[in-house]
């Protein structure tokens, strides 16, 4: 790969909701300024997994939950850093019902997970991408009358 080229990274990420709020993550790893983050379940697919099974077990990882997939709400894209290289990122978000576990059984990469508002969270998650995917997800909702 030469220097010129962005190195890509894909993601994939839940939004895990029971009746109007939202499951959301302070993850241990800060923010790029340093700062606590505010976000949704997600990371990178072990082997060849699928990214909606992918998303389905980082759910489970860093939250504790168990949930059944909706569907898929979109994908985010956005540049960052890393040791001086440009790399785009995309992260496919999907929907998810709650189906049961304890927020209490989420893994050591997360300092805490909890349920909050949608409405909520649509404002106060860190990333803007995440933000937008709570509201499609209220979008979706709404449009099925739950």
């Amino acid at each position: 790969m030469s220097s010129d080229r962005a190195e890509r990274e894909f993601s994939a990420g839940g939004v895990v909701v029971r009746g109007d709020e939202v499951a959301v993550v302070v993850p241990v790893k800060p923010g790029a300024r340093g700062q606590r983050v505010l976000a949704l379940p997600k990371g990178h697919p072990d082997g060849d997994e699928s990214p909606e099974q992918a998303a389905r077990r980082e759910v489970r990882e860093e939250t504790g939950l168990d949930a059944d997939v909706v569907g898929k709400l979109g994908d985010v894209r956005y540049w960052y850093q890393r040791g001086g290289r440009r790399i785009a990122k995309r992260v496919a978000f999907y929907l998810f019902d709650f189906r049961s576990g304890n927020l209490d059984d989420h893994d050591d990469e997360i300092v805490e997970a909890r349920w909050m508002p949608m409405a909520d969270a649509a404002e106060a998650l860190t990333y803007p991408g995440e933000r937008d995917m709570v509201r499609r997800a209220m979008a979706r909702r709404a449009e099925a009358g739950r």
